[in-house]
């Protein structure tokens, strides 16, 4: 068993959605089932919608859950292992105001609990600190050695008896079992955390671990750190998801047999433990690149769904300027003048009046050379007189591909076209 556990607190970010891809890949890898796991428990901090807007994202990158639930609904099966180590005297509780405890709380017992609960006085439960290292071998990471002071007595329940993300993901593993962790390595002191609380509560079944280098932009700067990198605005800018997945396991993986692939063939070579170990830089040049390649592939008539269109000239149209664009905006920014109302203003406004009469009343014409012969035939324009205008009448710029290239795509639309 695998899982994704993101926290529904803000927009999901390029690092967690690699966690989800690469989580999901490995379970088709080893045929076993994929949990989604909101992890709800800071009711403070979850954003309402969070939630969903994570499983839509989730949906768009084809990312299957086999399960789905939220760690919200177990809360009381956690709160019960957490009391139960405070029984065990792993665990005590503590009404210092800081974040760190002062160690006097350290020696209340159970008589202490029962009196603060019918106070009312504010408290949290607290783990006893390990006396010990913490060690797990991680996949990618290798040995992993966690000091005692480093764990320290972190919280486990809430003043609101809530469970700490730590607590519960431990627990939810344990209850799920879950038997190979992935998640990226800024988490490797929480999966501490996490060891230590399955190791006092008597937890021994094997569960493998691997956490991914984090990747960064070119200043080093970790991307959930960064906006620029933020999912949301990927999407804005026109980047399509085959290209994010595409470029996402290239950084996670140091052996590719080719630089292009859609998500399912990845199954078939992704190594997680070739994952490289040190940060990767997420560069957005060559997230361009691979995104024009994506766009190169498509299926003609998809292609064309994204501007609006169900017709596969639309999509070839837009192939046409892939050498200049490389997103789904930018590609709109080329078409749109085509299809557009035209501007008849400026020095050549006289000849493409005169071009749009005529072609208004003549036949349709199977290529742009015999369209080009007839305007010459019946205006007698010619060299940059009929050049400029025509171009200007047919795709409201001056510059772009040739017109013969781009007519046969627009010549049912060509009353539209030239209105």
């Amino acid at each position: 068993m695998l899982r994704f556990a993101p926290s529904p607190t803000g927009d999901m970010h390029i690092d967690q959605l690699r966690i989800a891809l690469v989580n999901y890949l490995v379970a088709k890898q080893k045929n076993v089932p994929f949990l989604v796991r909101i992890n709800d428990t800071n009711k403070e901090a979850v954003i309402e919608g969070k939630d969903t807007e994570i499983m839509q994202i989730l949906e768009k990158f084809a990312v299957i859950h086999d399960r789905v639930h939220h760690q919200s609904e177990h809360t009381h099966l956690h709160q019960t292992l957490a009391i139960r180590l405070f029984e065990e005297g792993k665990a005590f509780v503590c009404t210092c105001k800081s974040d760190q405890c002062n160690g006097e709380c350290l020696s209340r017992d159970k008589g202490d609990y029962n009196r603060l609960e019918e106070s009312g006085e504010s408290f949290v439960v607290r783990v006893q600190k390990p006396q010990e290292r913490v060690v797990y071998h991680d996949m990618i990471q290798g040995k992993v050695i966690t000091a005692p002071d480093e764990i320290d007595s972190f919280v486990i329940l809430r003043s609101d008896a809530s469970p700490t993300s730590d607590f519960a993901a431990a627990c939810a593993d344990m209850l799920s079992g879950v038997d190979l962790v992935i998640e990226s390595a800024q988490k490797i002191q929480s999966t501490a955390k996490q060891v230590y609380i399955k190791e006092m509560l008597g937890y021994n079944e094997v569960c493998h671990y691997a956490h991914l280098a984090s990747l960064v932009n070119k200043k080093g700067t970790i991307l959930a750190e960064d906006d620029t990198f933020s999912l949301l605005r990927l999407f804005a800018e026109g980047f399509i998801p085959d290209a994010i997945i595409n470029y996402l396991l290239l950084l996670s993986t140091t052996d590719v047999p080719k630089e292009i692939f859609y998500f399912p063939e990845a199954i078939e070579w992704f190594k997680l433990e070739d994952a490289p170990q040190t940060p990767v830089v997420f560069e957005l040049e060559e997230l361009h690149t691979i995104n024009r390649a994506h766009l190169q592939m498509m299926d003609d008539k998809q292609l064309s769904t994204l501007f609006g269109f169900a017709d596969a000239d639309i999509g070839k149209l837009a192939k046409l300027y892939l050498e200049e664009a490389s997103t789904i905006n930018e590609l709109a920014a080329k078409i749109r003048p085509i299809l557009a109302p035209k501007s008849f203003e400026g020095v050549w406004r006289k000849q493409m009046r005169q071009i749009q009469q005529v072609l208004l009343d003549a036949p349709m014409f199977e290529t742009f050379e015999e369209l080009q012969a007839y305007v010459t035939q019946t205006t007698g324009l010619q060299g940059e007189k009929l050049k400029t205008p025509l171009r200007l009448l047919l795709t409201g710029v001056q510059q772009g591909p040739d017109l013969q290239d781009i007519y046969p795509y627009i010549r049912s639309y060509l009353l539209e076209v030239i209105s």
